[in-house]
């Protein structure tokens, strides 16, 4: 579904990635690990059109993105949960979650895939007429996560879902994730609780300096599956913060 290519993107004259490959069928839940500083966030905004890349292809369904103004990128089935949600906090959950059903055929089914998100986040429903500004926390990552289903999405980006969460709503948020996928929208997951991360995803790349990391003579770490890379002693203790008893 989505292809990665030799993805190269700079901050100026900086390099943030350099040449990362990677890819994400349909219906996979994939995630993104690595220290902080990687470029993780860097990847995502990327794949959303947010970054322009400044070498490599980028694929999705044999649509070249690359080619593709910003804003085509949700038309081509790419949505996005930033990380701290950046929701319109003046504006109703309710105005909030229509936004994200501006693409046409989004729009047309937009009553039923209101529903679908208040289905999942009931906590949702009864707040529609609030302001998305007077949430909790935990209740605007919900909104955040719904406006991008509202796209209905083939691949959801979600960057750091679990960042400023209590340890209960973070087991709301991967429940509604896991969730998600399962009716057959791919995510891709960039997560600070690796070990969370690493235990709802298929598979998972790791990240390091804006590169993903080759060990073994060649071997590409990120072909493996999560439970491969976090089984591995030196990986887990280097770069994911884990220590194996």
């Amino acid at each position: 579904m989505l292809e990665v290519r030799g993805l190269r993107v700079d901050y100026g004259a900086a390099p943030a990635l350099l040449d990362v490959s990677l890819e994400i069928r349909s219906g996979e839940l994939v995630c993104i690990v690595g220290p902080n500083g990687a470029g993780k966030t860097t990847l995502v905004n990327a794949i959303a059109g947010l970054h322009r890349a400044a070498a490599g292809e980028m694929t999705m369904d044999g649509i070249e993105l690359m080619a593709l103004a910003p804003h085509r990128f949700c038309r081509a089935g790419i949505a996005i949960v930033p990380e701290r949600r950046r929701l319109f906090t003046r504006m109703t959950v309710r105005e909030n979650l229509e936004i994200g059903s501006y693409v046409r055929a989004a729009r047309a089914a937009r009553a039923a895939t209101l529903e679908q998100v208040c289905d999942l986040f009931p906590a949702i429903r009864e707040k529609l007429d609030t302001i998305a500004g007077s949430l909790s926390g935990g209740q605007q990552q919900m909104v955040a996560i719904g406006r991008a289903l509202m796209a209905a999405p083939k691949l959801l980006l979600l960057d750091e879902p679990s960042l400023g969460l209590s340890p209960m709503m973070v087991q709301v948020m991967f429940r509604a994730i896991r969730d998600v996928n399962a009716t057959g929208t791919a995510v891709l997951l960039v997560e600070q609780n690796v070990a969370m991360a690493l235990d709802l995803a298929r598979r998972a790349y790791l990240l390091e300096e804006g590169r993903i990391v080759v060990l073994d003579q060649g071997r590409v770490l990120a072909e493996g599956s999560a439970a491969d890379v976090m089984a591995r002693h030196d990986v887990a203790a280097a770069y994911l913060g884990v220590a194996h008893a």
